[in-house]
């Protein structure tokens, strides 16, 4: 029943006619289910139209296809590579990594996604705990992954000379015969390049997606474009996941190896993208480097971290109505999409739930909460790496819904400060704090204090040539904030630290702050 009520979804909506229905039984019946069934559906009925632009080549559907297909033939005849095995990836954003997850997925082995920014140390500690078969990586990165525990076989993903992705090729009666095969798995890691990652391993479902699928593809419109662009790294779950959704839609993909913002522009411009998918300092970047390169864009999907009141409205005035605000996690998956219209009821709202899940907010007693009061955010649905045993997940995430039916995050479970009695959310005094035209981001952690038990200590980084002082600062926010939500300190610093996808990441700002206290 699960596989006709998924046909009808998708023959309603126009995505197959009947001869992409036949099409999709027929790659079901030789490859299984696996991610080179959607490159199938999509090679068949796409052909000849571009799929991919990177850095170094332009590639079609077709060729993307036949091309993933003999890959997959290739890596298993020279590296042995089969169903079950594990295949780590560091690759940064190109064609060859996307063939080569289609390849890996097809033979039935599990595509693990790495951060490329990860350390030494944190590369060895992955290696031991997966003890991969194959690393498929860029040559960029061969001194990291020469100097790690990593012995066995690895694949470049570029090269003129040697062995690797874009030149493995085989004569089509040296094809080695592949199985069927079912029980791939994608796995992402669960935090960014500090700290010890947990594993969120997603097996491909065409069946257990199709809800999120579905919200995408409307709340966003997305039929009426032709092409995208995918600035955020592919080794996240947000860019992933949007490739994964665009390539079955036969979009035109453009991606590149890192990110900057005039490049940003300049491919916008170059291909008059219609979609583009970013975190939110990306999209800031973008605006403050070349706005008029970015007037073909009619829809941006921003995720991957909180939205800022300022960026919000700044959009709208410069693009129009064209943002999208995405929340969704490594484990959990695409969750909440706000809509502009949704946007414009609330820049800070992350919208309303997808169809499929359900929602629950609990205390730190883990009781269940009413409407309007502040949690911890648990998700239950079809699509996450829990879905089997129908399982919530706890997001770590604190939030609420309010009486329209909008969901509403503030901040994380550990960023809470109880400060004289008072729970204070440090992301709400960000957020008034980003309404000051001096300022270009803050970030603000708790501290110790001996008499209130916990205060809010800010960081304030201004916008460039632009001179601010604490004393200016406490002056114009204290008529906006509560006494309690008032910082004890702010510090007005010249830079900030962010992890590679552009969040600001706290962590480390805590770290030393913690070791500054230390040596007190």
């Amino acid at each position: 029943m699960k596989i006709v009520k998924f046909i009808y979804v998708l023959y309603k909506i126009q995505l197959l006619s009947p001869i992409g229905i036949y099409s999709l039984f027929s790659s079901i019946y030789s490859s299984g289910i696996n991610l080179m069934t959607l490159l199938h559906i999509a090679g068949k009925k796409y052909g000849n139209n571009i799929a991919l632009i990177d850095d170094r080549e332009t590639i079609t559907y077709q060729r993307l296809l036949a091309e993933s297909i003999n890959l997959a033939h290739c890596l298993k005849q020279k590296t042995h590579l089969h169903s079950g095995q594990k295949v780590g990836f560091l690759c940064r954003n190109h064609v060859s990594l996307v063939k080569s997850i289609f390849a890996v997925s097809r033979l039935g082995a599990n595509v693990y996604l790495l951060n490329t920014e990860m350390s030494k140390n944190q590369l060895n500690q992955f290696v031991a705990r997966h003890d991969f078969d194959l690393i498929i990586y860029d040559e960029e990165l061969s001194e990291l992954l020469e100097q790690s525990h990593y012995s066995k076989k690895k694949v470049l993903s570029y090269h003129d000379r040697l062995p690797a992705i874009n030149n493995l090729q085989l004569e089509s009666y040296a094809l080695p015969a592949i199985p069927r095969t079912y029980g791939s798995k994608i796995v992402l890691q669960t935090s960014g390049t500090t700290g010890i990652s947990k594993d969120a391993a997603h097996k491909p479902s065409l069946f257990n997606y199709l809800h999120p699928f579905i919200a995408f593809i409307k709340r966003l419109r997305i039929l009426k474009y032709h092409s995208a662009y995918i600035a955020t790294p592919i080794y996240h779950g947000y860019g992933l996941a949007v490739l994964l959704l665009f390539i079955p839609l036969g979009k035109t993909v453009v991606v590149s190896c890192g990110f900057n913002a005039k490049k940003a522009c300049n491919l916008v411009h170059e291909h008059q993208v219609e979609v583009v998918t970013v975190v939110p300092s990306m999209l800031q970047k973008m605006l403050e480097s070349d706005a008029e390169k970015l007037a073909s864009l009619r829809c941006v999907a921003s995720g991957g971290a909180k939205l800022h009141t300022k960026l919000v409205n700044q959009t709208f005035m410069i693009l129009g109505r064209v943002l999208y605000n995405l929340y969704g996690t490594s484990e959990a998956g695409l969750n909440f999409i706000a809509t502009p219209q949704d946007l414009e009821y609330s820049p800070l709202t992350v919208g309303k739930k997808i169809k499929g899940m359900r929602v629950k907010f609990l205390d730190r007693d883990m009781n269940e909460l009413n409407n309007g009061k502040i949690g911890q955010l648990c998700i239950q649905n079809d699509w996450s790496i829990k879905n089997r045993n129908k399982s919530w997940i706890q997001t770590g995430d604190l939030g609420y819904q309010d009486e329209n039916g909008y969901y509403f995050l503030c901040g994380r479970t550990d960023d809470m400060v109880v400060s004289g009695g008072e729970n204070v959310y440090p992301i709400e005094v960000e957020q008034v704090l980003m309404e000051h035209t001096l300022i270009e981001d803050v970030a603000i952690i708790g501290v110790q204090d001996d008499l209130f038990g916990q205060r809010l200590q800010a960081y304030v980084l201004p916008k460039e040539n632009q001179n601010l002082t604490e004393k200016e600062l406490l002056e114009w926010l204290r008529p906006r904030v509560a006494r309690f939500q008032l910082p004890k300190e702010i510090k007005i610093v010249n830079s900030l630290p962010y992890t590679s996808l552009g969040k600001l990441n706290k962590k480390q700002l805590i770290s030393v702050n913690m070791g500054k206290e230390a040596k007190m």
